[in-house]
């Protein structure tokens, strides 16, 4: 049997076997490209060249793979046939941002844009066609007003240096973000950004009152040059289709002088499924204040393969008060005072991140950018509109067993997630239940084992498909998931980037299309996942 993939590949032998050899113009060299871009670099910064080379790395130079790995956070794309881009740009400078850009744009190389490097897929660092990767690492200044409540947080900054600017100014300030300190900025808040505050407060982006992005011409623009429209599009639409976002202002928000965490686990045999079904009713309606993720994961208990569930929580107040609510509200998972530790709130973000020592910790450990550090992994997401019965949740565990390895994690929303409309923001699924993340990482480097794990993910998946949402399926766009869709941005694009722009965007999506149209008409800014431009009128 022919596929059509061998069919392709023999038209085309045979396309290019009768061809004149002059029709192929050799593919310029990646040292000729090297010095074209730094060239190209220095007229634009006027720097001298040997300046350019402390942040232009060519493959040749011995830096290259340490500066390529340092931020690579999912091993499957650090294999030795792992895509690797022609140039590595450091950008020091806001300028050196915008000749990047143009420099790129003149060598005719796609621009893979990172900054923490958590994409799951890699999609900021890999590509199948010739790439250049813009590593925003170097700009990760973090300046907090306290007298204003705002900070300007860059692009190549995480998270965790975000929060501890912050603790340094304020014991009664935060941001609402995500729980992983290593993430960042750039990609993070692009795409929506939430964390364990999401119910009292919503979204990063909800907190988002100016930006600084470089532009397809190389300007650089803030809220007010670059218009409303662009404006909406970053705060949620993803950075990487408009241009590169050099950073964002946001506001802080009041946080506690003491806040109580917890987590309580069940089994299978001893509660579990009970407490995970009255969990959908109780965690997306309580009270605001109070944060409780659940987690699912099988596991061997006494040689017997069952599932564990576990609450863990955030609750922005005291332990009297977090027990005595769930005593009422939700029994089924049995909180007691000593289950519960009170702290402050940068403590919690410590213990959020798998610290049980956080309340002797110092808050320096939030600088550790932990580099090179990546193990092996696969995401998904899913949206919950109506609660999964009982017999659900336990063919769900049964499946879960079955597979083995794959766990679940539930994010609840409700609260201040419910009141904001929907388009708002890109963002579109603030009035689900609950958000599902898929979740498997592995430490072995093996490509049958790879695919071992790569399927329980699509199995569980497909098992949960009378669960979730629907028309479309959703999903969260920082929960990056190729399986969904991929766009090749040949003459189907606008098509192919519809499949998994409205999962991630839903209605939100055709005003997305509109403003990359505008903003970026040639689609220079575009990844595998990107917003596409309007289909021309000729097609």
């Amino acid at each position: 049997m022919i596929t059509s993939q061998t069919l392709v590949s023999v038209l085309f032998s045979v396309f290019f076997l009768s061809l004149p050899f002059s029709s192929f113009a050799a593919p310029p060299s990646s040292d000729s490209v090297y010095e074209s871009f730094v060239q190209c670099f220095s007229d634009k910064t006027k720097s001298p060249q040997t300046q350019i080379t402390q942040n232009v790395f060519s493959q040749t130079n011995p830096s290259y793979s340490s500066v390529l790995r340092a931020y690579i956070r999912n091993a499957r794309f650090n294999t030795s046939s792992t895509p690797k881009p022609t140039i590595i740009v450091t950008p020091r400078t806001e300028s050196d941002v915008s000749a990047a850009v143009i420099c790129s744009k003149s060598l005719n190389f796609v621009i893979k844009i990172r900054s923490g490097g958590h994409d799951y897929e890699g999609l900021s660092y890999i590509s199948d066609k010739p790439f250049f990767i813009l590593d925003m690492s170097n700009l990760r200044d973090v300046t907090v007003d306290i007298a204003d409540q705002s900070a300007w947080i860059s692009a190549g900054a995480t998270l965790g240096e975000v929060y501890y600017g912050i603790w340094e100014k304020s014991k009664v300030h935060g941001f609402p973000a995500g729980v992983c300190p290593t993430v960042g900025v750039g990609g993070h808040l692009s795409g929506a950004g939430y964390g364990n505050m999401v119910r009292k407060f919503g979204l990063s982006v909800d907190y988002v009152v100016d930006a600084k992005i470089v532009d397809v011409k190389g300007q650089v623009l803030d809220r007010k040059s670059m218009g409303e429209d662009l404006f909406w599009a970053i705060c949620g639409g993803g950075g990487g289709s408009f241009g590169v976002v050099l950073g964002y202002k946001i506001k802080l928000v009041p946080v506690p002088q003491t806040v109580t965490v917890f987590r309580v686990e069940q089994y299978m045999n001893s509660g579990a499924v009970d407490m995970v079904h009255k969990w959908q009713s109780v965690g997306p309606k309580t009270d605001p204040n109070l944060f409780m993720r659940m987690l699912i994961q099988p596991v061997t208990r006494s040689k017997v393969k069952t599932v564990r569930a576990s609450v863990v929580a955030l609750f922005l107040g005291r332990a009297n008060d977090v027990v005595s609510l769930l005593a009422k509200d939700f029994p089924e998972l049995g909180l007691k005072k000593e289950n519960c530790t009170e702290m402050t709130w940068i403590q919690s973000a410590m213990w959020w991140d798998n610290d049980e020592n956080a309340t002797t910790t110092d808050p320096k450990v939030f600088l550790d950018r932990n580099l090179d550090s990546a193990s092996f992994g696969k995401r998904k997401s899913d949206y919950v509109a109506t609660e999964i019965p009982r017999d659900g949740i336990e063919s769900l565990f049964k499946k879960m067993i079955e597979l083995g390895k794959i766990g679940l994690v539930f994010n609840p929303y409700g609260g201040k997630m419910a009141e904001v409309a929907e388009d708002a923001t890109p963002f579109p699924h603030r009035k689900k239940l609950f958000k599902i993340q898929y979740s498997v990482n592995w430490k072995e480097s093996s490509p049958e084992i790879e695919k071992g794990f790569l399927n329980q993910a699509k199995v569980l998946y497909s098992f949960m498909t009378g669960f979730v949402s629907k028309n479309p399926r959703n999903a969260y766009l920082n929960y990056r998931d190729v399986d969904i869709g991929v766009n090749d941005h040949g003459p189907n694009s606008y098509k192919e980037g519809e499949v998994y722009g409205r999962k991630y965007f839903g209605a939100n999506f055709d005003r997305l299309v509109k403003i990359k149209t505008a903003v970026d008409p040639e689609n220079f800014f575009r990844n595998e996942q990107s917003i596409p431009t309007l289909p021309s009128k000729a097609e």
